[in-house]
């Protein structure tokens, strides 16, 4: 689970953000000032930092520049200041993104996201992402657009065979025996299904159309979007 540290006096904020990013599968820990809070992000005990610039005591800059001198831990930077000149600096300062107050959490999800992709790198075997579809092997979860899908056990399974083949087909005897791990046998509809819950948990792709192909007599295919 990755641990993501918010910096912020603003305690009902930090509640708020606490309770929102735990949901989603993050740990969340909070610090109130500048000072305790460059200390605790460089401490290596976190994978992500969010900094408010505004902060009693010692400011977000001359928090970041504390971070900076000794760890590379991404930071996203909170400020109610919208003005270029403030965005400029936080960047040049070694920020990794630059989120103005207000903001929606949803918002802050998908550049925390965004941060930690580019953090990771596109090699993750267990991550696989199509378009706008991402799986997390390692934590069963799935996420469309940023959004947590819940799947069953069995839904799992089935959607991550046909990513790992996207744009293939894979036959339905593959199909029975990787996810349901038996044999196919006639007059068997348990495999169509699951398919047909997963359509509707997933719908199509942005363009209308179909995420999950059905290739008569052969089997089912995740379709790649036309770009």
């Amino acid at each position: 689970m990755d641990k993501i540290l918010v910096v912020d006096d603003d305690r009902e904020l930090g509640e708020l953000l606490t309770e929102y990013l735990g949901g989603e599968g993050f740990q969340v820990s909070l610090s109130y000032d500048g000072k305790n809070g460059a200390l605790e992000a460089a401490a290596g005990k976190h994978d992500l930092v969010v900094l408010d610039v505004m902060l009693p005591g010692q400011s977000g800059f001359e928090a970041l520049k504390e971070i900076r001198r000794t760890s590379s831990i991404p930071v996203i930077m909170l400020t109610a200041k919208g003005d270029e000149v403030d965005r400029v600096l936080g960047l040049e300062m070694g920020a990794d993104d630059y989120l103005p107050k207000p903001f929606s959490p949803r918002e802050l999800l998908a550049r925390v996201r965004a941060v930690m992709r580019r953090r990771n790198g596109p090699s993750d075997p267990e991550r696989l992402t199509v378009d706008d579809l991402e799986m997390f092997v390692r934590s069963r979860q799935v996420m469309l657009d940023g959004i947590t899908v819940d799947l069953t056990s069995m839904e799992f399974r089935l959607l991550e065979v046909l990513l790992r083949s996207a744009g293939q087909v894979v036959s339905r005897d593959d199909l029975f025996r990787k996810v349901l791990e038996r044999s196919a046998a006639p007059f068997d509809r348990s495999l169509d299904m699951h398919v047909s819950n997963l359509r509707k948990k997933l719908g199509p792709h942005e363009d209308g159309t179909d995420r999950i192909r059905t290739v008569r007599g052969e089997g089912y295919l995740y379709t790649l979007p036309v770009s």
